[in-house]
């Protein structure tokens, strides 16, 4: 058995929130000088041309890509060989979020209560998914989640009769009444299957996954090239303003369901799909 003290995972949730909200990760970074290169609108190209340069500065002075610093989500792997010792894990992660927002002067986005509205004053709670797994390790996943993309994501349960052809048309209905609400390119997650809660949570941990890494189920990257070139030719473009770079990627998440159902969840983000990860 393997300890981890509590403290050493509050920093290190501290420090990925930070990075996390300054530097674009270098799959989407890749992806938006590619689509540069290759969009055919003068306004869309050269607004691409601007998401780099922000991304170039923010990195360059540790400042925010984007003033939605968001939600904070963390997705937390934990070995089933691990004991966390000096506090308990939910408190630790909170803390390390409630420091890493005050050093590191990002907005703090959250309300104690969604009809009272009074804001924490330091981004906590954060939404926490843990999941346990062998070994003795524990991996961390900080994914911030601006609103400005995440209003814009549904779930669509839908008739196992619909079957593929109802989950392309409930994706692009989606995205199409997006349109330009999330700063488009965005990233498009789905995830598939599962109950109602799971797809969800299946789609918004789809965007965990590079843009340039198609799943490994033959039919399924199939389904994430078609719905990438048919959302890519709805005009949307950068900002909304018309070209051929909406989505820089369509990632998606498969489970089993039940015979009666066809769940399918959207959660669109934005071209800044933060997240950072580590391994204690």
């Amino acid at each position: 058995m393997r300890e981890i003290d509590i403290n050493e995972i509050t920093e290190t949730v501290k420090k990925l929130c930070i990075e996390s909200n300054c530097i674009l990760n270098n799959d989407i970074y890749s992806a938006v000088k590619n689509a540069e290169d290759t969009e055919v609108s003068e306004i869309g190209k050269d607004i691409l041309k601007k998401l780099i340069k922000n991304a170039d500065i923010a990195k360059e002075k540790m400042k925010p890509i984007c003033q939605d610093t968001g939600m904070t989500v963390v997705f937390v792997d934990i070995g089933q060989e691990v004991h966390i010792k000096g506090g308990n894990i939910t408190d630790g992660i909170n803390e390390g979020v409630r420091q890493g927002y005050s050093e590191g002067f990002l907005r703090k986005s959250v309300v104690s209560d969604p009809l009272l509205r009074v804001n924490t004053k330091d981004n906590t709670p954060a939404v926490i998914h843990y999941n346990i797994v062998s070994g003795d390790n524990i991996k961390i996943t900080v994914a911030p989640k601006g609103f400005g993309s995440e209003n814009m994501s549904k779930i669509h349960m839908l008739k196992p009769s619909q079957g593929i052809e109802g989950v392309k048309d409930a994706v692009m209905e989606t995205v199409k009444l997006a349109g330009s609400n999330p700063c488009p390119p965005m990233i498009v997650g789905v995830g598939i299957g599962g109950n109602f809660e799971l797809s969800a949570y299946l789609s918004k941990k789809a965007l965990l996954r590079p843009v340039d890494r198609s799943s490994e189920i033959p039919h399924i990257k199939e389904l994430e090239k078609e719905l990438y070139e048919n959302i890519n030719k709805t005009g949307i473009g950068p900002q909304g303003l018309g070209g051929k770079t909406t989505v820089l990627g369509v990632n998606i998440e498969t489970f089993a369901t039940h015979i009666a159902g066809l769940p399918v969840a959207v959660n669109i983000s934005c071209h800044v799909t933060r997240h950072g990860e580590a391994v204690l």
